[in-house]
């Protein structure tokens, strides 16, 4: 609801306006347009603003765009890994480090705030407005949140038990179903405690945590949970070829086959990753259908591509995914937490897949950054600039040498410029990043944290690590340390 009392800001005479067209279900471009918002809600988009102005800017040299949605991220954390985890992967395990390394390098819980602010401060510097943190639910999670400006969906994840290897080319899980019971009931409570936050901004979300490491019965419990609160659940899955195989090892089925069977396979799930259907390059497994079943049901899928592009890993492929009608969101499970060159890293490795450069293309990258993302997640009301709309949006500097010359501005954006260009960005309306810097709140403190955690990590690695390695035996340095 627009409140008329609100201050009215208007951008005059925008250079460019990526404006939503609800007709076509598309962004288009405007030229020399206005955009006008009062309070956390757009009044106008288009040419001649009409209303008097509180505030007027000139956006001469401007492009606004809507902000952009992350649907999967995992910030508490992984900003701590920085220099560590780029190269790594085992080789035993198909190439993926989530079952070798990441238990080993996992900083503590204590590090969980200072992980989020830095990874935070990333995120609006690249023009995100909206996070969905998929994390471990704790109390203070959305104060946290509510304090750095940006919009959260905190989407508070539960399993049995988790992973490991001893030997580091097989994979145990230590599963108790009593104890992913109550932590599926826990993150129940806190989500719905997140949703009432004063601020507005704040969202509680629940979902089981991995397909191999939740039972049946807790993935349809909070299923039916979240139907009955009108909110989809995310699940990983498909994502390493060691879960799929574990699933088939488990069920007889792959793990989309099986989501299926137990009807969790639907347009009420958000498969986080969904890579290794039966048709992937690296999966040869012609008695499955894996896609059609995805296509056929509605669900949808989190991509997130440079945390795989890493490991030589990628989904086949963005394009074809979305072409076929499967909704398709970015996120960025890794960091640097930068939307855009997530943006840029699904269009290349989409082609290097295909072969093809027609396979990822820009068009599809963007619109699963902002208004299909926004739909995932079920707010219509982000992700797009139209009367109505929040005022989540992000204002590109036309005059930095990287987007010039400027016969395509998002191109120029995703494949040049970055987030160097992104001057301003406003969530609900209130400016959060002004001429690049984050207005919020300062991450000097958080750095300093994040440092203490990390070393704290490579301290204790070889007491984590199955064989005993220290971190340098396991992440070598780009070059050797030459000593003294």
């Amino acid at each position: 609801m627009i409140d008329h009392n609100s201050k009215t800001t208007l951008f005059r005479n925008c250079d460019w306006l990526v404006a939503w067209d609800e007709n076509a279900a598309s962004h288009v471009y405007l030229r020399g347009a206005d955009l006008a918002i009062r309070g956390d809600t757009i009044v106008h988009v288009g040419p001649d603003f009409p209303g008097v102005a509180d505030e007027e800017i000139d956006a001469s040299r401007m492009m606004l765009m809507p902000g952009f949605v992350d649907v999967h991220s995992h910030p508490g954390h992984e900003p701590g890994w920085k220099g560590m985890l780029e190269e790594l992967g085992s080789p035993r395990l198909g190439q993926s480090s989530l079952y070798e390394f990441m238990p080993v390098f996992n900083i503590g819980p204590q590090y969980s705030r200072p992980s989020l602010r830095v990874a935070v401060s990333e995120l609006l510097k690249s023009g995100v407005t909206t996070i969905c943190d998929l994390g471990t639910p704790r109390e203070s999670w959305a104060g946290d949140y509510a304090e750095t400006g940006i919009r959260a969906v905190l989407w508070g994840m539960f399993r049995s038990g988790p992973w490991k290897t001893t030997d580091g080319h097989s994979v145990q899980y230590d599963l108790d179903e009593a104890r992913g019971d109550r932590l599926l009931r826990e993150a129940i409570t806190i989500a719905d405690a997140a949703s009432k936050h004063p601020s507005g901004r704040i969202t509680g979300y629940f979902g089981p945590s991995q397909i191999d490491t939740c039972t049946e019965g807790q993935i349809r419990d909070a299923l039916d949970a979240a139907r009955e609160r009108n909110q989809p659940i995310q699940i990983h899955a498909a994502q390493s070829i060691v879960e799929f195989q574990e699933i088939i090892r488990r069920t007889g089925c792959t793990p989309i086959e099986w989501l299926e069977k137990i009807g969790a396979l639907g347009p009420d799930t958000i498969i986080g990753h969904c890579i290794f259907l039966n048709d992937h390059p690296w999966i040869h497994l012609p008695q499955a259908s894996d896609f059609e079943r995805l296509r056929d049901s509605g669900a949808m899928v989190a991509h997130c591509p440079v945390v795989f592009a890493r490991r030589g890993i990628a989904l086949n492929t963005l394009s074809r995914y979305m072409k076929a009608g499967i909704r398709c969101g970015i996120g960025t499970d890794s960091f640097p937490h930068n939307m855009l060159d997530e943006l840029r890293m699904a269009c290349y490795a989409g082609r290097i897949v295909a072969g093809s450069f027609t396979a990822s293309s820009t068009t599809d990258a963007f619109m699963a950054a902002t208004a299909i993302g926004a739909d995932m997640i079920r707010r219509p009301d982000l992700g797009r600039l139209a009367p109505g709309c929040q005022a989540d949006f992000s204002v590109v500097d036309m005059t930095n040498p990287y987007m010039q010359p400027d016969y395509e501005p998002i191109r120029s954006l995703v494949y040049s410029a970055n987030d160097r260009a992104i001057k301003d960005v406003y969530v609900a309306g209130q400016q959060v990043v002004r001429d690049g810097v984050v207005t919020t709140f300062e991450i000097g403190e958080d750095i300093e944290m994040l440092r203490k955690g990390q070393a704290e990590a490579i301290a204790a690695a070889p007491e984590r690590d199955w064989a005993g390695r220290r971190l340098d035996q396991l992440s070598p340095r780009v070059f050797p340390m030459r000593e003294r």
